[in-house]
């Protein structure tokens, strides 16, 4: 337990908060020196950098272009360590936005600063206010995340050995598991172990919450009562909630010390995860190619960059557009001591401990929010994550729909979905945003598709823009029957798919998935009434 900012576990995990923005920079400029000078030796780094060595940061962005992970795919799909500076500790994977796999070498060095920052997310996950955490030594830890070689898993396997917290689920237990499988596992076993800290995607959160209650309702809870643990937590839970007079929710079965979610619609969940877990989500933004980028402080607001994580850059919207126009523009970018609040940008990373990325366009669209925290005496810009570049749906020039902007219509139309993905389709040669979506439990709203229209135009101008001054309604609606998406997904388990793969996309899905999803069962358009 921490209790004190002077605390030396505070300083070396949450310790980056109290510097200002010239020694973030400072820090940022000595890694990425320290970072060129060692990957001159490999083939790699020679290909990228060029025949020169930059020997400062402004040569370095001058000299040297962006780069995006086809640049890699000589070395990197094939697993090729000959061409790296360094033999890789371990190869992470993950999935590109086309489906395709994408392989990442993490060096010993950079795996463990990765384990270091998931250290400085759980205890600050666990805090209320500066050089206070309530973290402790054999706190139970429930990781529902991607088995390894996914970075998730990965991380999660580590941190559980390096810093003493008990999973509830032993990695060797788990890793041959299904996802579904060893989500539902991890909760059954928790309800007879406990559980003090959840890592977990906010939409899994809020789906279990959902069917906690419904569990409650129809008495299903009690075929746990064959433990005595689980006993126990379950007659608490039901006594508290008979005497609220609602159905048990996971908030009366585990007192959670922190609630770590992710996922681009943890901001919009956050007060249903509240309502259903007793806390408030907290969020750190991560990817495989750079590990965990930034974090949110105790204030549970803004998001801030760790210095030694990478090295960032941040390519302005309107830079950004032009490289949409041309592909071979060559983006200007900014440095964090000069973003503007309320801009938004793409992030370039430049890794650091010998790791292969060099100006890398991560597609991760930020917004920045303010440039200090006063609240909280942080004295560095804070961020929120908007949205994947490649992700976004342009209509008529008007606006760019993204993932958050949909779900943001769902959450305010207070929809109870399954699952659902969009895209842009061409009828009678104009352009359509058509939803395709499966409700739970047969719900079924009234003017369901001008329902979701007027909740897009509250949450995106260029949508209300482009319905009012072009006179049109470009929201189509497809329903999809029940146990369509759990269908899609084993079928795609059945045929050898990986996790990320046995979900449809919920952007800019490619016909023969969307083929797949209407195919099997009679779709039903709906038309905006």
């Amino acid at each position: 337990m921490v209790k004190s900012e002077y605390d030396r576990v505070w300083i070396k995990y949450c310790g980056f908060l109290d510097i200002d923005i010239e020694q973030f920079m400072s820090i940022q400029e000595s890694l990425l020196l320290q970072q060129l000078s060692q990957i001159t030796n490999c083939s790699l780094g020679r290909r990228l950098l060029g025949k020169r060595t930059p020997v400062s940061v402004e040569e370095f962005r001058h000299i040297v272009p962006t780069t995006t992970y086809k640049d890699y795919i000589p070395e990197l799909n094939p697993g090729d360590e000959t061409t790296l500076s360094e033999k890789p500790h371990l190869w992470a994977n993950t999935t590109g936005s086309g489906g395709d796999t994408k392989r990442v070498p993490y060096t010993y060095e950079a795996y463990n600063r990765s384990l270091d920052n998931l250290m400085s997310v759980m205890i600050l996950a666990c805090s209320k206010q500066r050089g206070q955490s309530s973290i402790t030594e054999g706190d139970r830890v429930l990781f529902n995340v991607a088995p390894a070689p996914y970075l998730s898993g990965i991380l999660a396997s580590g941190a559980s050995q390096l810093f003493n917290l008990r999973p509830v689920m032993s990695p060797d237990m788990h890793d041959g598991m299904d996802f579904r499988e060893k989500v539902t596992k991890g909760f059954e076993m928790s309800l007879r172990t406990g559980m003090d800290i959840l890592m977990s995607m906010t939409s899994v959160l809020v789906k279990t919450g959902n069917e906690f209650s419904q569990m409650s309702k129809g008495g299903k809870i009690s075929r746990h009562l064959g433990h005595p643990g689980e006993f126990m937590r379950l007659f608490r839970a039901c006594l508290k909630s008979k005497f609220e007079n609602r159905g048990i929710l996971p908030k009366d079965i585990w007192p959670l010390k922190a609630l770590i979610g992710w996922g681009i619609d943890t901001s919009l969940y956050r007060d249903l995860v509240h309502e259903y877990w007793g806390a408030y989500p907290y969020e750190f933004h991560a990817c495989t190619e750079a590990g965990i980028m930034a974090l949110q402080s105790w204030s549970r607001r803004g998001m801030t960059f760790l210095p030694h994580s990478n090295f960032y850059e941040f390519i302005p919207e309107s830079e950004w557009e032009k490289t949409r126009e041309d592909a071979f523009y060559e983006p200007r970018a900014v440095l964090l001591s000069d973003v503007k609040v309320g801009q938004r940008y793409e992030i370039v990373v430049t890794s650091f401990y010998r790791m292969p990325f060099i100006r890398y366009r991560l597609g991760h669209l930020i917004r920045i929010i303010a440039l200090e925290e006063k609240e909280t005496g942080i004295r560095l810009p804070q961020m929120l994550f908007e949205a994947r570049a490649d992700d976004l749906i342009d209509i008529a020039g008007f606006t760019r729909i993204s993932e958050k902007t949909v779900t943001a219509a769902i959450v305010g139309s207070k929809i109870d979905c399954e699952d659902w993905t969009i895209r842009k389709e061409i009828r009678e040669g104009k352009p359509t945003l058509h939803l395709y979506i499966e409700f739970n439990n047969g719900f079924q709203p009234e003017q369901l598709a001008s329902t979701l229209h007027d909740e897009l135009m509250k949450s995106d101008p260029g949508y209300h823009d482009l319905a009012t001054m072009m006179e049109i309604r470009p929201l189509e609606v497809t329903l999809l029957p029940s146990g369509t998406f759990r269908d899609f997904y084993l079928q795609r388990q059945e045929n050898g798919a990986d996790l990320a793969q046995s979900r449809p996309p919920r952007m800019n899905a490619p016909d023969d998935i969307i083929n797949e999803l209407t195919g099997v069962k009679e779709e039903k358009p709906v038309a905006i009434s």
